[in-house]
């Protein structure tokens, strides 16, 4: 009987919900979004209803009203006019966020990307003769001057890179590799597995931990087209280990007339040991120790956007911008604008080391991140009551973008310690608010890492926290 009773109940609510056109007749006129919107968060709203309604977690009419619904179709067309795409303030410390967009452009780069949409160009055209040109043109001689390479070639990622060197160097033919650097990077890019792609046949030597010069040189054969070095920069190997240095496999290249390559991944134009990072080989140290051919990445500890970079010997590189698969895998005007951006302030290191917001972020002193530790806790305690504890600490950074692991760099933070909802809680409503603030919860605190919070963020960052906090219950 009671059963009976909560069945008719729900039929009745059921009929209650508002038609979809009554529901647009409560919507004001003068809301100023696309009409498919507006229907789309009208039928979202109702479809809740109607679930909960079912699920018997709606037991009134109450509920059905303009007043109660309106509310929520509010909220949901909200969600629906704004942006997937948006930014966020990175609060974790890791510098190269793989998952956050990687490395922030200099603002010089952010002008020239402005150009370059905003703007005809010379993309490929060629101002001195009128006719069309080469976009690879535009930045070669910078990458050139830069690295102390012949030739240079970008095209879209470093992954990129390595696929279209190892197809026209190696396709059909033998690649040789150490074992020890069969990698696999973020997004389960593997050595062994883009070689496949490529066409070329992965030639494995030595052990996992130790690799010799006489294990490539007895392997090479008249089929043996290519000899690879790939930089382990996302792991670190300790203990009984051993590889075989790069100036000894351009000798035996040479020796055998085998092209040499080396895979950098995330390569680095500034010797940053200075800092208390680990010793990094630099591009310009790989191309003067011989090596024909040096790929790496332009968006991880070089500072720019995402591309992939490739330098080397001048007759080499011409062949690889000749390959049909090139045009595929070419970048754009804005990776090109931003590009040249950055180039340009390497030619003076110290402008580098000031504008380029990733070496700025790797170099900057403990003294200056506890300083906007310190900024940031005024400008909360002066917020009044927060349902959360705050305090500054110690902690470590992280470079990121699968560079230098297990690399910690002295910071500041600032730990939240709510007091009336969960950790996890907190670190949600943070993450969901109009400001999203990305966090790291370490000893039962959130840790808002002030490496990776900009100047102009931390008034911004205050803001979202006690926006967020009032909001708590």
């Amino acid at each position: 009987m009671k059963k009976d009773k909560a069945v008719q109940a729900n039929q009745q609510l059921l009929q209650a919900i508002p038609k979809v056109d009554e529901f647009l007749g409560w919507v004001d006129e003068e809301c100023r979004a696309p009409l498919r919107l507006v229907k789309k968060a009208v039928r979202q709203v109702l479809a809740e209803v109607r679930q909960a309604i079912l699920a018997g977690a709606e037991q009134s009419e109450a509920a059905l009203t303009r007043q109660a619904l309106m509310p929520l179709f509010e909220k949901r067309l909200t969600a629906l006019m704004s942006p997937c795409f948006r930014t966020v303030i990175n609060g974790t410390g890791v510098v190269v966020h793989t998952n956050m967009g990687r490395s922030l452009l200099p603002e010089s780069a952010m002008a020239g990307l402005l150009a370059a949409g905003g703007r005809y160009s010379n993309l490929e055209f060629d101002l001195r003769t009128g006719k069309r040109g080469s976009r690879y043109s535009l930045v070669e001689e910078l990458l050139c001057e830069l690295t102390g390479a012949e030739a240079g070639l970008v095209v879209n990622n470093n992954a990129a890179a390595v696929l279209l060197c190892l197809d026209t160097l190696a396709k059909e033919r033998e690649a040789i590799v150490s074992r020890g650097q069969l990698v696999e990077i973020g997004g389960s890019f593997r050595i062994p597995d883009v070689m496949q792609k490529s066409g070329a046949r992965l030639v494995e030597v030595g052990a996992t931990n130790r690799t010799h010069f006489y294990d490539y040189e007895q392997a090479i054969t008249e089929e043996t087209a290519l000899l690879l070095k790939v930089h382990t920069s996302n792991y670190k190997m300790i203990g009984f280990t051993s590889e075989v240095p790069l100036e000894e496999l351009v000798a035996l290249g040479r020796q055998r007339n085998i092209v040499v390559m080396e895979d950098l991944g995330s390569g680095s134009l500034v010797d940053l040991s200075r800092f208390g990072l680990a010793r990094e080989p630099t591009v310009q140290e790989v191309v003067k120790a011989g090596a024909d051919v040096v790929t790496f990445s332009g968006d991880k500890l070089l500072g720019g956007p995402q591309a992939g970079l490739i330098v080397g010997r001048a007759d080499i590189i011409n062949r690889i911008k000749k390959n049909p698969l090139n045009r595929a895998l070419r970048i754009d005007k804005f990776t090109l604008a931003g590009l040249e951006a950055v180039f340009r302030l390497y030619l003076d290191e110290a402008a580098a080391l000031a504008g380029i917001p990733t070496l700025a972020m790797l170099s900057m002193d403990y003294a200056a991140i506890k300083k906007k530790a310190s900024r940031l806790l005024r400008l909360l305690k002066k917020a009044g009551d927060l349902p959360c504890r705050v305090a500054s600490v110690d902690t470590e950074s992280r470079v990121g973008g699968g560079a230098l692991p297990e690399q910690g760099l002295p910071s500041r933070a600032v730990a939240l310690k709510p007091t009336s909802v969960s950790l996890n809680g907190l670190e949600s409503a943070l993450r969901s608010g109009p400001i999203p603030v990305i966090g790291r919860i370490d000893n039962d605190s959130l840790l808002l890492d002030m490496r990776t919070v900009a100047d102009k963020e931390v008034a911004e960052l205050a803001a979202a926290i006690v926006a967020v906090c009032k909001e708590l219950p």
